[in-house]
């Protein structure tokens, strides 16, 4: 048996080191066709002059690390200097720093959820680790498109779950708070807020109650929705410019007739497939179903306006139906 600072190394280790030279490796082991961001000395203009420009908090941070790289390069790390100058820019090690840490912080989050009420089935922590591992993998291979805002918008997202359970099992309001907060905030990062939503919605609304007209369980939802729309239409308000727009482009055709992706759409379904087969019990296969359909505006937009093989975009939804699969959901079964 392992003894407790074992277990602490062997946690820090799996949870945090682990992840981390995963995440290096994809970054500076091999190299994408989304190569220009390698090679931009500063954030690149379209962060700011795209729908990207709504993303403010990623947009600020990543401006304020890439002058702390140029500070570190020129002044503090003149050992490193000639390593960092020939894999990368200023703009390119201060966007591995941020999405490393907050990536970390993914890890961490997963761990939490994978401990919190989880089923027989990964109650051994040897098998806990492995369905760890395969949402860490699940991270590491979207980075074939680094961007300055997915991983912090990703964190954000795993914390609302992390809350959305937390405020089941305890029902306590703080939580509920903690979420319409981190909902209001994680907009100005990404889109992906409004999943939040989609995921409260499928723990807590009762679909025997909507087919007769009691809507009781969809009240609590409305606070998160008014959460995410006033800042998402205030962002829109207060940052008004001709060479901004709503939407970087419609690629719905393109979606469906490119070889790449079409790729990126089976590969998803596929995955979707099999962690629905991975379901401890029917009853969770319920909670999925639920989610998948509430999540269906963030999947039309995608289509709409995203790219398939950017496969990214499909990450919350992949690592939220692994949590659900092996969540034990027994205090639920009569709510449903």
């Amino acid at each position: 048996m392992f003894t407790t600072n074992d277990e602490k190394i062997n946690g820090f280790l799996f949870v945090i080191i682990l992840p981390f030279l995963l995440y290096f490796m994809s970054y500076y082991g091999f190299e994408s066709s989304y190569t220009r961001l390698k090679t931009s000395e500063r954030p690149p203009d379209f962060l700011f002059h795209s729908v990207y420009a709504y993303r403010v908090i990623p947009n600020y941070i990543s401006v304020k690390m890439t002058d702390f790289m140029e500070y570190l390069i020129l002044y503090k790390c003149s050992f490193i200097k000639d390593f960092l100058s020939k894999n990368g820019t200023p703009f390119y090690h201060g966007l591995f720093l941020v999405n490393s840490f907050f990536f970390m912080l993914c890890s961490l989050v997963i761990n939490a959820l994978l401990k919190l009420n989880p089923s027989d089935f990964i109650y051994d922590i040897r098998v806990r680790r492995m369905i760890h591992l395969l949402s860490v993998f699940l991270i590491v291979i979207t980075q074939y498109a680094p961007t300055n805002c997915d991983t912090i918008a990703l964190f954000c997202y795993l914390s609302g779950v992390y809350l959305t359970f937390k405020y089941y099992l305890t029902r306590n309001p703080k939580f509920y708070i903690f979420l319409v907060v981190l909902i209001a905030i994680s907009t100005f990062v990404r889109e992906t807020a409004c999943l939040n939503i989609a995921f409260f919605a499928a723990v807590f609304i009762c679909l025997s109650e909507i087919k007769l007209l009691r809507l009781r369980s969809v009240l609590p939802v409305i606070p998160l929705i008014f959460g995410f729309i006033i800042p998402y239409l205030g962002l829109r308000q207060m940052i008004a410019n001709e060479e901004i727009t709503f939407v970087e482009g419609f690629y719905i055709n393109r979606n469906f007739t490119s070889p790449f992706n079409l790729a990126g759409f089976i590969f998803a379904c596929i995955v979707m497939y099999f962690i629905y087969r991975l379901c401890a019990e029917a009853f969770n296969k319920r909670v999925m179903k639920k989610y998948v359909f509430f999540s269906l505006p963030y999947l039309f937009m995608i289509t709409m306006v995203g790219l398939f093989w950017e496969i990214r975009l499909f990450l919350p939804l992949f690592l939220t139906c692994i949590i659900v699969a092996f969540y034990q959901f027994d205090n639920l079964k009569p709510k449903l």
